[in-house]
C-alpha cells in the first residue's frame, strides 16, 4: 500500500511540474512580446577627418538605442557638421553628438580644410568654407583671390598664388611673365605648389606631375615622374615624394639642393630658396643645399611633424603645438618659440606664419608690405 500511495504521490508531482513549467513558458511569451526591431546605421567621413566612436561602417543597433558619435578632424581641416538621415541627431553641427536608432539611417561626417600659405612678400590664407583671404604684396594680383570658392589647398611664391579646387582643377593668379599661371586645363590635381623660380607643379590623381613656367633650369621637367605622393617646388627647382619615401628632383642645383638621392622613410618635403628639407617618419629632420645661413642645421630636431622651408630658413612643427626655427634671422622670421597650439606652418621668403587650433593665425618677421598683417584672421 505504500508503493502504491508513493506511486500516485509522484505521479502527481510530476503533472504538477509539467503543468507549472507550461504556465510559465506561456507567461513568458505574452510577457515578453515580440523582440525589438533592429535597424543599420552607416557612417561615412569625407576628408579631413574620421569618425572614431562607433566608426566608418555599418553598425546595427536595437530600436531606440541611443548611439554616442564623435568625429575626429585632422590636422588642417575641422569639422564642419552632419548630413544625411539627421532627423534624430542631437546637434547636427556638433563633432560629439548622439542618434537614436528608430530606422536605417546613413549619415556622413563632414569635414572641411584651411591652412596657411607663405609666399616672399605675401600671405594666403584657406577658410573652411572654401574661400580664401590674402594680405601683403600686390604689385602682380597675386592677392586677388576674393573670388575664389570651392579651394581645398593654396600656394604662394613670389610673385603668383595657386589654388586647387575640389573638383581637381586649378586657380592661379598673380606674374605670369613665364606662363606660371597657365593652369586653366589642369585636370585631376590633389596637390598644387608654386615654385620661387616662377613656376608652378601639380600632382596628379595617380601619381604623375605636371609643371608649367620657367623651366631654363629643368625646373619642369617632371613628365617622366610616376608614384609620386607630394610635389614641392623651390627656386627653380622642383622635389618630389615617391609611395616609398624616397625622393626625386630635378632643376637648380648649385648648392646640392637636389642631392636628395640616398633619402629613405620620408613622409614629407619642402623646397626653400637654396635647400631641400625632409620630414622622416620617426620624426626627425633631414636638410640639404644652401646652408651659410644655418638653415640646413635640423639634425637635432625630433617629434617633428610638418616641415617648411624659407627663403634662408627652416621651420618645424612639434607634435605638442609648439615649432621651432633655424636659419637667417634678420627680420625676426625665426622667433618663433613662444608659440603654441600650432596645428600648420609656412615659411616664406623672409617671415614665418603659424596656424593655430582655433583657426587664427601668427606671423613674424619682414613686414614692410603687410604679409603679416593677418591678427584678425579667423580662418575655420
Amino acid at each position: 500500500m505504500k508503493i502504491i500511495l508513493n506511486s500516485r504521490r509522484h505521479h502527481y508531482v510530476a503533472r504538477v511540474s509539467i503543468f507549472l513549467i507550461a504556465v510559465a513558458l506561456i507567461g513568458g511569451m505574452v510577457g515578453c512580446g515580440s523582440p525589438a526591431p533592429s535597424y543599420n546605421l552607416t557612417i561615412a567621413s569625407t576628408n579631413g577627418g574620421s569618425v572614431t566612436t562607433p566608426g566608418d561602417g555599418t553598425f546595427t543597433y536595437d530600436e531606440g538605442t541611443v548611439v554616442n558619435l564623435v568625429a575626429e578632424a585632422e590636422e588642417g581641416y575641422q569639422f564642419v557638421n552632419w548630413t544625411g538621415d539627421v532627423g534624430t541627431i542631437a546637434a547636427v553641427n556638433n563633432a560629439t553628438t548622439t542618434i537614436t536608432m528608430n530606422g536605417d539611417y546613413t549619415i556622413t561626417a563632414n569635414f572641411a580644410p584651411y591652412m596657411v600659405a607663405a609666399g616672399s612678400w605675401h600671405t594666403v590664407g584657406l577658410k573652411s568654407d572654401g574661400t580664401a583671404v590674402a594680405v601683403g604684396n600686390n604689385t602682380y594680383g597675386q592677392c586677388n583671390v576674393g573670388g575664389w570658392t570651392d579651394i581645398t589647398q593654396v600656394a604662394a611664391d613670389g610673385w603668383h598664388t595657386v589654388g586647387l579646387k575640389d573638383d581637381g582643377t586649378v586657380v592661379a593668379v598673380g606674374d605670369n611673365a613665364y606662363g606660371e599661371c597657365a593652369v586653366g586645363g589642369w585636370t585631376g590635381i590633389v596637390q598644387v605648389t608654386a615654385g620661387w623660380g616662377v613656376h608652378t607643379v601639380g600632382l596628379k590623381d595617380d601619381g604623375t606631375v605636371v609643371a608649367v613656367g620657367w623651366n631654363d633650369d629643368g625646373q619642369c621637367d617632371v613628365g617622366d615622374w610616376t608614384g609620386i605622393d607630394q610635389v614641392a617646388a623651390g627656386f627653380r627647382f622642383t622635389v618630389g615624394l615617391k609611395e616609398d619615401g624616397t625622393v626625386v628632383a630635378v632643376g637648380k642645383n648649385e648648392y646640392g639642393q637636389r642631392n636628395v638621392g640616398g633619402w629613405t622613410d620620408i613622409t614629407q618635403v619642402s623646397a626653400g630658396g637654396g635647400h631641400t628639407v625632409g620630414l622622416k617618419e620617426d620624426g626627425t629632420v633631414v636638410a640639404v643645399g644652401w646652408n651659410d645661413d644655418g638653415q640646413c642645421n635640423v639634425g637635432g630636431w625630433t617629434d617633428i611633424t610638418q616641415v617648411s622651408a624659407g627663403g634662408y630658413h627652416t621651420v618645424g612643427l612639434k607634435e605638442d603645438g609648439t615649432v621651432v626655427a633655424v636659419g637667417w634671422n634678420e627680420y625676426g622670421q625665426c622667433d618663433v618659440g613662444g608659440w603654441t597650439d600650432i596645428t600648420q606652418v609656412s615659411a616664406g621668403g623672409y617671415h614665418t606664419v603659424g596656424l593655430k587650433d582655433d583657426g587664427t593665425v601668427v606671423a613674424v618677421g619682414w613686414n614692410d608690405d603687410g604679409q603679416c598683417d593677418i591678427v584678425d584672421w579667423t580662418l575655420n
